[in-house]
């Protein structure tokens, strides 16, 4: 569902993403790492076509997302890690709003509409304008809105900021039932615990380049530890320092 290959972005003369090829497929939980300054945020701006890279091609669904934009970005949705609505309107109609810039059938869009709702427990204030909600209430409404048109891609960044334990919970219970149906999540976080309870496969990335990629016993053996995910990111990327990295053990799929 997801495809880079040998992408890089550089302003100037900084290379933010270094040849990154990743395949992801339907259905998958992939996990996305590394420090800051390391090249995430880039490549999901990338991925989302919020960006296009200086080299290299990137297809979402089988499509180009350069030459056929509008078609991948139909089958995409992007949760930002400051959820953004617009303050004048009540989350009913960023919902609707939503729904028309997809443009959703009107019976459709009515009915994904009351679907989310009740899935994010907004009834309570569904009809409050935005700028009276707390970050909780911002996050389940953003959410809420990514899934309106049922995405078959669900690019998630640093989703659990300012969220309390229940509400980490329920995400997490989230992006498990989503993956089972078949949406590919792509989500970056600083949050090991929560990759390594959740992912699929782990991708790695330091100075903008892939330096590790698989499952997490596929990294352990690439570190030669056999610890928890943060043991295992922490000697990865304490090992970035040498040019002369050895990037064949990345598996990229």
């Amino acid at each position: 569902m997801i495809e880079l290959e040998q992408v890089s972005k550089s302003y100037g003369l900084k290379t933010a993403v270094d040849g990154l090829s990743l395949r992801i497929e339907a259905g998958e939980l992939f996990a996305f790492l590394g420090p800051n300054g390391a090249g995430k945020t880039t490549t999901i701006k990338m991925i989302c076509g919020l960006l296009f890279p200086s080299s290299g091609r990137i297809k979402v669904g089988g499509f180009d997302m350069r030459t056929e934009g509008d078609r991948a970005r139909q089958l995409l949705s992007y949760v930002p890690d400051q959820p953004f609505l617009y303050e004048k309107l009540t989350g009913r109609e960023f919902l609707q709003f939503i729904a028309d810039m997809y443009a959703l059938p009107p019976d459709l869009g009515r009915e994904q509409m009351a679907h989310v709702i009740d899935l994010f427990a907004l009834r309570e204030f569904v009809d409050d304008l935005t700028e009276s909600y707390s970050h909780g209430m911002r996050q389940r409404t953003v959410f809420a809105a990514a899934l309106l048109h049922q995405p078959r891609v669900l690019v998630v960044d640093e989703p659990t900021v300012g969220l309390d334990p229940k509400s980490v919970r329920e995400l997490k219970d989230l992006l498990r039932k989503e993956s089972k149906r078949g949406v590919t999540v792509f989500l970056s976080t600083h949050s090991l615990d929560i990759a390594q309870e959740l992912a699929d496969r782990i991708g790695v990335v330091a100075n903008g380049r892939l330096i590790g990629c698989g499952t997490l016993d596929t990294l352990r053996k690439q570190t030669e530890l056999q610890g928890s995910l943060e043991d295992v990111f922490l000697k990865l990327t304490e090992e970035t320092t040498s040019p002369t990295r050895d990037l064949a053990a990345a598996d990229p799929k």
